[in-house]
């Protein structure tokens, strides 16, 4: 059986509600993604071209300091990484997370929360990010997503 980790960044709160039931449903680890300075009702004003994010997300080079880390990480076959899409595609603090690890064999699995935006150009951004990873096809949920629908996903993933 493969060892899970979901790990989730959560701007507002809906992807980390989305990722305790993502977490719930095949008994794995769960672990928040908390960036070092934590984003402001202004900082995420998209239609700011000045605001944090709009400024972190016209530059894909960019990578938001996260505060904490994943103690041990080489125990987990596979990561389910999660996060609200920005601009079509996962924030840049996604990347990061994504850098700060040796990633080789494992597999990773992007889930997304839009209200309307589907996944974008995510795995490609996502691809750099992860080397020696398998990155499969992420998915975007409502924030109202049921359990049903989740555990469906998962299924389809054929994970063991």
């Amino acid at each position: 059986m493969s060892k899970i980790l979901v790990a989730y960044f959560s701007a507002s709160g809906v992807t980390a509600q989305l990722a305790e039931k993502i977490a719930a449903v095949p008994g794995c680890d769960l672990h928040e993604i908390l960036p070092e300075r934590p984003y402001t009702s202004a900082d995420l004003d998209w239609r700011n071209k000045k605001s944090r994010s709009s400024v972190e997300m016209n530059d894909k080079s960019f990578r938001p300091p996260i505060a904490n880390k994943v103690a041990d990480m080489a125990q987990y076959d596979v990561i389910f990484v999660g996060f609200p899409i920005w601009w079509y595609v996962a924030p840049t603090i996604i990347n990061t997370f994504l850098e700060q690890y040796d990633l080789s064999g494992k597999t990773v699995i992007p889930f997304a929360t839009s209200g309307s935006s589907g996944m974008g150009n995510t795995n490609a951004e996502l691809k750099g990010s992860c080397p020696g990873a398998v990155l499969k096809d992420g998915k975007r949920f409502r924030a109202n997503a049921g359990e049903d629908e989740i555990r469906a996903w998962i299924d389809s993933l054929g994970l063991k």
